[in-house]
């Protein structure tokens, strides 16, 4: 079964994610999550440190970063199934 993690949006509310996997692409980690409230969608967020050591999870910073960590996750998912 798949990891269920809480985190906050933008405004503060809570909402629940399916962890489905994660991964390193270059230097650095990232989550591939899905909301439980849709689905069919595919979140992806970097792993970083925050000013204390702990680990946080960030959105990507653009669009090339965000196809690149998709076609990575494509290609993870893609092997997995052979």
């Amino acid at each position: 079964m798949q990891e269920k993690i809480v985190l906050l949006d933008e405004m503060g509310n809570k909402v629940e994610f399916q962890l489905v996997m994660t991964f390193g692409l270059d230097d650095s980690n990232y989550a591939a999550l899905i909301p439980m409230d849709d689905l069919k969608k595919e979140i992806f967020l970097r792993f970083e440190l925050d000013e204390n050591g702990g680990t946080i999870l960030v959105p990507l910073d653009n669009d090339q970063e965000y196809k690149d960590v998709k076609e990575a996750y494509e290609e993870i998912r893609k092997e997995r199934l052979q």
